[in-house]
This record gives C-alpha cells, structure tokens and sequence, in this order.
C-alpha cells in the first residue's frame, strides 16, 4: 500500500495516536494524518499549532514519511478519497470504541462514498490513553509529571507552555499597564533558551516552574494566606532560579542574580513589592543559615524542597536530572558533595527542620527523608 490516513482532532497527541501512526507506516510507504478542525470543539492549540507538534513528534522519531492535512468543514474520508487514499486506520481499545468507530465506518463508505477503515489495538499499556484522559490530568500538584507519561515531548512541551503562559498572565492581572506590555516579553525569556527552557536546564527547567507554581496553588487553596502573599511568592519563585551561571567565583550568587532580573523587570506592581520579591528570591539560597530572612521564606523553601518529597519514580527522575545539570563534575567530587547536600538537608528533616510551615511538613517531610536515604546509600 502507498497510501494510508489516520484521523483525529489531536488535541493533543499523544503516545496512543503516535502508536497507531507507527503501524500505520508499517502497511504504509506514506501515512497522512488529517487534523480535523471541528466547530464544536473548543481546542488547546489551533489547528495550525496541532500539525506542528505532530510533525515535531514524528520527526523526533525519525519518522521522515508522515505528512499532515489540516480538514475543514468536510468529511474526512472524503478529504482522504480525493488524497488518493482508500484506506483509514483507526486504533479500538474497547468495545465502545468498536461500536462508534463501526458506525462512522459505514457512514464514510456507504453515505459519503469515503476511504475505509482498518483496525488496530494497541498494547496494553496505551489501552486508556486518550486526549481526554490526558486533559482531565491537568490541575493537582504533580500533574505535569503523570502527563509526560502519555504524550510524546513536543506535545508535553506545548502543554506545559500553554499552561504556564496563563498562571503568568494571572500573576499580572492588575499590573500597571508598561509592566503589561513587557509580561510576554518576560515570559519569552524566562521560558527561553536562556534560562528554564534551556537545553542543559535537565532539573531547574520548566518542569520546576510547573511543578513549583503548583504547589504554590495547593498551599494558597489550602492556607488561605494574607491578600497578597500568593502573589509574592508566585513572582519570586519564577523568577528564584532565572539566572543559574553564577556562582563560580564571581561574588555573586544565582540567588542574588535572579533577584537583580527581577527588579530589572520592571514588573512589580510597586516599590514594595519589588522589595519584597526580592527579598523572597535571595532568601532561597539553602546554605546561607538564617543570613536573609522574610516573612514568606518558609514557604518559598516548603515549594522549592516539595520535590524531595515526592513519590519514589519522581524523585528518582529529579535526582538523574540534578545529575545531569552537573554533568560538567567529576563523578568522585559529584559523590562527596551531593552526599554532603543531602546529609545536611536529611538532617534538617529529622529535626523538623526542612520544611518549617506546616503545610509542607505534613505533606512531605517523612517521604523526603526516606528519598534521601535511598539516594545517599546509593552514593555510599
């Protein structure tokens, strides 16, 4: 066969579509996936936006041989006939899906004269993943980490973006109107190459950003905190590992960096606040004892040290990922001081220490001491 489409709204794709498409191409020299643009749907991305990341998502594959075709106000099997395709392929995961997907199938050849459709199911493993179900994952605190099981890296990246770029617009909700027009400007950066979105960024990426801003939802929701103070810690923590390239001597710390990109922001909706995130951002360097201090500092440490406290398979990814950032450190010389960071930071946790708001030791202290436990003994 030469030809053969596969069809969906893809909003957005994820590993079960990228399934079928790999099966596809294995009856197939060519598959075509037709992106529907449906009325009555309310998408994520555009139309345009969706092509792109299902040719990104394929081409981190090396898949050179699938091509998109955006579908608008017409039949899809239709669309498909008049490609030179008689064939569809469709992935049924259940018995539901077989009656639907027969009854379109009927519909496209006997009514509207379209391509058929062949079947596939997917493993196991993809049986329950769907657009949906991946939607319905956004929210709660760790979310991001459950979704990147599902969908493939560009449409995980997209997602993620989407989702940022909207709590950055509510963080500046009532700002003045020239701090408003730089916020995307800010947000570019921030997302860039430059600083969380960067390629060597392997744990203080967006992935930080995300999971942070969401504990930063969890503890608001459950604390109900003084007008103000979600904000502050918002703004800080976005901003609290920006500049990451200090620290090599220089005299000045990536705490104090960031808090310098802050105030050259401009963002702040007064003088006050400017101080005030400021403040929060240098209060972040972990070993610098009670040097800096700010009313919210326990809760900006709580969000920042929440990831050692997560599940075992997200700790174990946090600490390859802080592996990863020192790439550049001899392993031996890695061994000795990341056992010396976690002593001290377990050490704290035994004490009640670590985590000094109650919302975040009650969440996570027993589970980050148990982490860290593993990980020092695998650094032994």
């Amino acid at each position: 066969m030469n030809k053969i489409g596969f069809s969906g709204t893809l909003d957005p794709i994820t590993n079960g579509h990228m399934w079928v498409i790999g099966e596809a191409r294995t009856i197939a020299k060519e598959v075509v996936v037709f992106l529907s643009e449906n009325s009555t749907k309310q998408p994520k991305f555009s139309a345009e936006e969706r092509r792109d990341i299902v040719l990104a998502s394929c081409a981190e594959r090396g898949w050179d041989n699938v091509q998109v075709q955006i579908v608008k106000s017409d039949y899809t099997a239709r669309v498909a006939r008049k490609h030179g395709i008689d064939y569809l392929i469709r992935g049924i995961r259940t018995t539901a899906d077989f009656d639907y997907e027969n009854l379109i199938q009927q519909t496209n050849v006997e009514v509207i004269g379209g391509a058929k459709t062949l079947f596939v199911m997917p493993p196991r493993d993809l049986g329950s993943v769907s657009s949906s179900f991946v939607k319905a994952l956004e929210g709660p605190v760790g979310w991001n980490w459950t979704m990147k099981k599902f969908v493939p890296a560009p449409a995980y990246r997209a997602w993620i973006l989407d989702w940022l770029h909207k709590e950055w617009q509510a963080l500046w909700r009532d700002a003045n109107p020239a701090a408003l027009a730089a916020a995307d400007t800010w947000f570019e950066r921030l997302t860039g190459a430059g600083a969380y979105g960067g390629t060597e960024r392997h744990y203080h990426n967006l992935d930080h950003l995300v999971h942070g801003l969401s504990e930063i939802r969890a503890w608001s929701a459950n604390t109900r905190p003084a007008p103000g103070d979600a904000d502050i810690v918002r703004a800080a923590f976005w901003f609290h590992d920006a500049d990451y390239s200090h620290g090599a001597g220089d005299g000045v710390s990536n705490e104090e960096a960031s808090a310098r990109l802050w105030l050259e922001s401009g963002l702040a909706r007064d003088a006050a606040m400017a101080d005030q995130v400021a403040q929060l951002i240098r209060a972040t360097d972990h070993f610098q004892g009670n040097a800096i201090e700010h009313r919210l500092k326990g809760i900006m440490l709580g969000v920042d040290l929440a990831i050692l406290g997560q599940d075992e398979e997200v700790y174990e990814h946090y600490a390859r990922g802080i592996r990863a950032e020192y790439a550049h450190v001899p392993e031996e010389r890695y061994t000795s001081q990341r056992g010396q960071v976690l002593a001290h930071l377990r050490g704290k946790a035994e004490q009640s220490q670590l985590y000094v708001d109650g919302w975040f030791a009650d969440q996570y202290n027993d589970q980050a001491i148990a982490n860290m436990t593993r990980e020092l003994a695998t650094l032994a």
